[in-house]
């Protein structure tokens, strides 16, 4: 069981989506994880939303012309993601045994993914994802590094350990952010990390 599935329950989906929805209505900007995607990418392209939830990244891609696939765990999310998203490929599968038979210009796992993945799977998971990366392509993932940013008491993955496992991928640090608008990296509790394919 994921870690999110512990703090979630089973039938999350609504919820976490009628959630963004008040913070929509709010005036909050809900799109800028689609937005670092598209200044990396540029006009087209296919992008994989792993532990893609109700789709809402996904969702924007895909109206801004992009080639989107999301996957998650999540039957309940995955409800919500079809019934708002329907023209988007979508997959329910864990990411630990992930095998979709293409590979991807992005992999991008935001929302806290890679955190939330049920504990000891972390390595596997990484490596199935830089599994689906073109040969040029970024593997992008935001998630926090403390409570503040967490539904958790402790952090239990940091960013040593997140980069250790691409590493061990064939990945290497690009660019590192503090948020998705891309503010300079300061150390802080959350960060948004791009990796690519070594060349060594």
């Amino acid at each position: 069981m994921t870690r999110w599935t512990e703090v979630a329950g089973e039938d999350e989906g609504r919820r976490y989506a009628e959630r963004f929805d008040r913070a929509a209505a709010g005036g909050a900007d809900l799109h800028g994880e689609a937005d670092l995607v598209a200044h990396l990418l540029g006009p087209g392209g296919s992008v994989l939303d792993a532990g893609c939830g109700t789709g809402r990244v996904a969702i924007e891609l895909a109206a801004r012309g992009y080639d989107c696939v999301g996957v998650d765990v999540s039957a309940s999310m995955l409800a919500v993601a079809r019934e708002r998203g329907p023209a988007v490929e979508w997959h329910c599968e864990d990411l630990a045994r992930l095998e979709l038979g293409r590979v991807f210009d992005v992999v991008l796992s935001a929302g806290n993914v890679i955190p939330l993945l049920a504990a000891g799977t972390e390595p596997e998971v990484v490596r199935r994802l830089a599994a689906h990366v073109a040969p040029e392509g970024l593997l992008v993932a935001g998630f926090g590094l403390d409570a503040a940013h967490l539904p958790l008491e402790h952090a239990p993955v940091d960013l040593p350990a997140y980069d250790r496992w691409c590493s061990d991928a064939g990945y290497v640090l690009d660019q590192r952010w503090s948020t998705w608008d891309r503010t300079a990296w300061d150390g802080g509790g959350y960060a948004v990390s791009v990796h690519r394919r070594s060349t060594t």
